[in-house]
């Protein structure tokens, strides 16, 4: 069984999912950017997160959200399973789309992470040794939209929603930082030139060592059913929280230690058939089990 985490309002949540076997189901293309556009653009507006960056790599995704109403759950779930659909349809297959693991979930504390997980997320295409610069990606071009301002429109699939169905025909897609972030402009010269710090640095390496990356047309016509040669990683530690701050990181795991513990306290209660109010932030049980919940506490400005 999973651990339980507090889901509250006004968080940033770094969202990475894998495909199944590491296949390249989600490899790039016209039909399948307009597919990932549009069902990350619909579960956003459905669910009320704005949509910081996504990243779709061949076999897994990365997507930066900002919760205002602790919602990042349904969104998940909701932009999942219409993926999985859609593309299932578009591929002419039928078994999972996404690998059995969970997804993994990051709360990103102070604003030096975000920058530093944007930059990931963005760098990620040439990290991997793919592409040389961001922009040779043939995926989405998120990152651009986001540096520039750019709205991104996506048409519904037609491989999988009914034309009279009531999925919108036509979405809109807004890459933007959250509100609490006052100097925008600085923020986004800072994430361009740091993008540009890691494409340098990447170059410089691969002419230390003569490896060529593998270029958007090798990109473009891998095989779905294709994946990494690559030995994966496994039994890694799954992060849940992203801060550069030793004691910003220790408070918020203190505070999720003792989050657990007053829930798992109210859990026992619960299941004895004794009165129980669970902590703020209780998903699960208070979505499916409509148990007693604590208020959020008060926020004195």
């Amino acid at each position: 069984m999973a651990r339980p985490r507090p889901v509250t309002k006004e968080k940033i949540v770094f969202v990475t999912r894998r495909c199944t076997q590491r296949q390249f189901l989600l490899r790039p293309g016209e039909v399948t950017n307009e597919i990932f556009t549009y069902c990350v653009a619909e579960a956003a507006s459905r669910y009320g997160l704005v949509v910081l960056l996504p990243q779709m790599m061949s076999n897994h995704h990365h997507t930066m959200l900002w919760d205002p109403d602790g919602r990042h759950v349904e969104f998940r779930e909701h932009l999942h399973k219409m993926l999985a659909k859609v593309l299932n349809a578009y591929w002419g297959r039928w078994e999972n789309l996404w690998a059995a693991e969970e997804s993994c979930v990051v709360e990103v504390v102070e604003v030096g992470d975000l920058l530093d997980k944007l930059v990931y997320i963005a760098t990620n295409p040439v990290k991997d040794g793919l592409v040389e610069k961001v922009h040779h990606w043939p995926g989405p071009k998120f990152t651009k939209a986001l540096l520039t301002g750019t709205s991104m429109t996506a048409r519904r699939p037609k491989h999988f929603f009914a034309e009279d169905g009531t999925m919108p025909e036509e979405v809109e897609l807004v890459l933007r930082l959250p509100d609490h972030i006052t100097d925008k402009g600085a923020f986004l010269a800072e994430l361009e030139c740091r993008i540009a710090e890691v494409e340098a640095t990447c170059a410089r390496e691969r002419m230390k060592t003569g490896r060529r990356v593998l270029g958007r047309r090798r990109v473009l016509r891998q095989s779905w059913r294709d994946s990494p040669t690559s030995h994966e990683p496994r039994r890694n530690l799954r992060p849940r929280v992203a801060a550069r701050s030793k004691w910003a990181r220790l408070a918020v795991l203190e505070r999720n230690k003792q989050w657990e513990a007053e829930y798992r306290e109210a859990r026992l209660k619960w299941l004895a058939g004794e009165d129980a109010e669970f902590p703020y932030g209780t998903y699960w049980l208070r979505r499916f089990a409509n148990v007693r919940v604590k208020p959020p506490p008060l926020v004195i400005h």
